[in-house]
């Protein structure tokens, strides 16, 4: 028997744009899609890739949290900053806010799809692994 999928969706206006999911849930895996930092109820992007990250990061946990999990049970982390610059800064918001998980992680620099995005954070996390 196949596991069933659910979904959580954050209302982001590129979720209806491209018709997905915040995060889609199956078994005990959940699987969050690239994440901007952007506030999606309001559009408002703060302007340093640092605070774009938190804000990433918060619509992350908040994703994890309705699929009843969090931060703790992330596994893997893929992040995508235009600017090699602003590596350090996002490394720093991820460590303090994942650290304690210790994800497998990897860091592309490339560019954005989003005008003025200077991150995009993915994960996948295992529900209970924390």
């Amino acid at each position: 028997m196949s596991a069933r999928r659910t979904h959580v969706l954050s209302g982001s206006k590129f979720e209806e744009l491209a018709g997905y999911a915040r995060a889609v849930v199956v078994g005990e895996r959940i699987f969050v899609s690239g994440t901007v930092g952007v506030d999606f109820a309001t559009g408002a992007m703060p302007e340093t890739a640092k605070e774009q990250a938190e804000f990433a990061l918060d619509t992350i946990e908040r994703a994890l949290e309705e699929a009843g999990s969090g931060l703790r049970d992330v596994v893997r982390v893929r992040v995508y900053v235009p600017d090699p610059d602003d590596v350090v800064a996002v490394s720093g918001v991820l460590k303090a806010r994942c650290g304690a998980a210790r994800p497998a992680n990897t860091t592309v620099c490339a560019p954005l799809a989003v005008p003025g995005c200077r991150v995009e954070i993915e994960v996948d996390a295992i529900r209970g692994s924390g």
